[in-house]
């Protein structure tokens, strides 16, 4: 039998061995591996009771299906936390089911913070004429009608209506962005989620609600560097140079 030293030994040369081929051992019991993120670091506000609530409050709103995507809940409860502080409204386009929203809601304990939480969506799935030639090529069309086909977009109105009657101030909305933007009276807003999946709309709700945005106001985007949102990345990307800002990328796929 070998040893504990031949077996260290060995264990050394295959990660050598991996790591010129571009791979790496970890050890990833007790470690965060979800929607695409991998990290050997904590992850404690998992056990948080108020994230948890919260988490499964989204769980809710989408009928028991979890998505899997902790850390991008934890990443936006944190920025609607912020923009908490900062004068305005809520607004989220791109609601579906309202898994992020209603998460958001029962964590800020929307009843007692009197504000309007606009949640703008079509509910009847991605407008297929607002993706760009790039987004075509890409698949992003097709995937969007096998999602739609399998019942993965919300189109039951009644139903996202009765999800969001917990809350006073949930204003749900249907329409396309960026047109049914100009039916609503806005004043300030502190807080924007964009997560329609396409390009076009995305930039074009940024352009709108940039000026609008408070002091001390947060504007998360959903997919800006997720895999295969790279249309999405380009074009709020550049939005964002005009409008003088950055956008933060972060690990999760999200931007802020």
């Amino acid at each position: 039998y070998p040893t504990i030293e031949t077996m260290a030994q060995s264990f050394l040369a295959l990660q050598r061995l991996l790591a010129k081929t571009g791979f790496t051992v970890v050890k990833v019991r007790n470690r965060y591996m979800q929607d695409g993120l991998f990290t050997v670091h904590g992850a404690s506000f998992r056990n948080d009771p108020a994230f948890r609530q919260a988490y499964q409050r989204g769980v809710r709103a989408s009928r028991g299906v979890d998505p899997e995507f902790e850390w991008r809940v934890h990443t936006a409860l944190w920025a609607a936390s912020t923009a908490l502080k900062a004068a305005g409204d809520f607004v989220e386009c791109g609601v579906n089911a309202g898994f992020m929203s209603s998460a958001i809601m029962q964590f800020l304990n929307w009843n007692e913070t009197g504000r309007n939480f606009y949640l703008i969506d079509t509910f009847s799935g991605p407008v297929l004429e607002q993706y760009s030639t790039s987004e075509v090529s890409a698949g992003r069309v097709g995937l969007a009608k096998q999602t739609l086909a399998a019942g993965g977009y919300v189109t039951d109105l009644d139903r996202v209506r009765a999800n969001f009657a917990d809350w006073n101030g949930a204003r749900v909305i249907p329409g396309a962005v960026p047109e049914i933007l100009e039916t609503v009276e806005w004043s300030q807003v502190a807080f924007v989620h964009l997560d329609m999946n396409c390009a076009w709309p995305e930039q074009q709700a940024l352009e709108f609600f940039y000026p609008r945005l408070s002091p001390g106001g947060i504007i998360l985007f959903d997919d800006y560097t997720y895999f295969g949102h790279e249309a999405q990345t380009a074009a709020i990307s550049e939005t964002a140079s005009r409008l003088g800002v950055k956008v933060l990328a972060l690990p999760t796929g999200q931007g802020l």
